[in-house]
């Protein structure tokens, strides 16, 4: 999957963008007033600013980075898999809101995510506000109702701008906020970048078309626009349709800080074309908040069953003389499993030094076989740079890949939400390339296929905006192509 882009949104309600490169023009007026600053004067201004805010960037960064390695010792996980909700903000905001002043529902179990907004301390009471994408709740936070060492995260390891899931029961303040009178919380993602000033926001507007992800941590109407768009957008498909239009292509909007995001668009690369694979297709792709790469299995068994029902009526599917069964739940084998299968070889009895081999076996040997409905599970690490290492199994990943008459349909994986982790992979796949590249310019043969000499024909860099966007905090996650 390309390097996520659940944080970057279109710069504008009607455009859509699929590149990079695209950029906001950018208007310049000049001051006419007498009071006016030169434009050298106002240069050096801006670029003190800069540099003191670059200075406080980093000095706030380290210390939460402090923080991030502090509680790994402590035995927490920074960066969570998953999260269960009972309910969003709204949706909390709807069900209680009758409540009096100073009222408590002790018998309501609820538990929510968000990211934190805004934190006060007084003592042995701490509030909090949390956001997610339907609006915000405060968080009471009372030390008689945590453990000693859920107080201490609480006053020395929580920043605003953290991801935070916590569960208790509902109460009405004194002063009519409804509140989650917390029992119990996790820090689901440690932000590393302070966000905006609450006050004056994020201000400047090249920054806001090139970040669009802090733009909508910063300034939450923003997400308002991209609902709207949707709202038309599904308008005009219904309206084509009953006018018996049939959509053959749809935009790309990337959009950034919404829970549940998908785009269906048209893809084109720079590589070789054969019979099982073409350069040249339309693709949708999905994310989903608080979810792991489990949940992206019932959500591809969904896509795919209705999608059957809608164009053949049934489950059952003759392909090419072959009954396919749609009939859920599909097979899950892990690759492992499924290559001693074919091949009677145990790989991992040969330890790591022997990945390389077993993947190929598995792409020559196993993948044509993979006629029924199939997820394999659980890839090695360095062909799954961007997805979350496997909880129970060290150099695997949380990653499948959907076959269906041994053609590959789908891939998904728990997100990697860890940016240094993710920095740490994309540095070393650099190294990889950059060797790969030095090796090819002395005349050396590729020995890993035809057209290998284009994939280590051009330079590649870090994609500092991607991981920038991962420092400001990703919540746990799940994607899917």
């Amino acid at each position: 999957m390309e390097a996520l882009r659940v944080w970057r949104a279109s710069s504008n309600l009607f455009g859509f963008t699929a590149s990079r490169a695209a950029r906001p023009l950018r208007f310049h007026t000049r001051c006419c007033s007498a009071a006016a600053k030169s434009p050298s004067q106002d240069r050096r201004r801006r670029s003190a600013s800069s540099s003191a805010t670059t200075s406080d960037r980093d000095s706030i960064r380290a210390i939460r980075l402090k923080k991030v390695e502090e509680l790994r010792g402590k035995g927490y996980e920074p960066y969570a898999y998953k999260w269960d909700r009972t309910h969003t903000t709204k949706e909390l905001q709807e069900e209680y809101n009758h409540l009096e002043n100073g009222e408590v529902c002790e018998e309501a179990a609820v538990s929510i995510a968000g990211r934190i907004v805004a934190r006060r301390a007084f003592g042995k009471l701490v509030f909090m506000t949390i956001r997610d994408d339907t609006g915000t709740i405060q968080l009471y936070c009372e030390k008689d109702s945590l453990s000693e060492d859920q107080f201490e995260q609480l006053k020395g390891f929580i920043d605003i701008g953290d991801i935070l899931g916590a569960s208790g029961s509902i109460k009405k303040t004194e002063k009519g906020e409804l509140s989650v009178y917390v029992k119990q919380f996790e820090i689901l993602t440690k932000s590393l970048l302070p966000l905006p000033d609450k006050y004056h926001g994020l201000t400047d507007v090249d920054k806001r078309y090139r970040q669009r992800y802090v733009d909508m941590i910063a300034n939450p109407e923003v997400a308002d626009v991209f609902r709207t768009r949707a709202k038309v957008v599904s308008e005009i498909r219904k309206t084509m349709e009953s006018l018996g239009f049939i959509e053959v292509e749809t935009p790309v909007l990337q959009v950034g800080g919404i829970e549940k995001v998908y785009e269906i668009g048209r893809i084109f690369r720079n590589e070789g074309i054969s019979t099982r694979h073409n350069p040249e297709f339309t693709t949708i792709e999905m994310y989903e908040a608080y979810s792991d790469y489990k949940s992206m299995m019932i959500m591809a068994e969904e896509i795919v069953t209705r999608c059957a029902i809608a164009t053949h009526g049934k489950l059952k599917i003759d392909y090419q003389g072959t009954e396919i069964s749609l009939e859920r739940p599909w097979r899950r084998e892990t690759m492992h499993s499924l290559v001693k299968e074919a091949t009677g070889i145990d790989f991992n009895s040969f330890g790591q030094d022997v990945e390389a081999a077993k993947i190929a076996v598995f792409e020559t040997v196993v993948e044509s076989t993979l006629v029924q409905p199939t997820f394999v599970l659980d890839y090695p690490v360095e062909i799954s740079p961007l997805a979350k290492p496997h909880r129970s199994h060290v150099g695997l990943t949380e990653r499948f890949e959907l076959f269906i008459c041994g053609r590959e349909i789908g891939n998904a994986f728990s997100e990697l939400t860890d940016p240094i982790d993710q920095r740490s992979r994309f540095e070393n796949q650099i190294k990889q390339h950059n060797a790969k590249r030095a090796t090819m310019a002395k005349g050396v043969k590729s020995t890993e296929g035809e057209g290998d000499e284009d994939d280590y024909s051009y330079e590649v860099a870090l994609d500092e905006d991607f991981l920038t966007s991962l420092e400001y905090g990703m919540p746990p996650a799940s994607g899917m192509v």
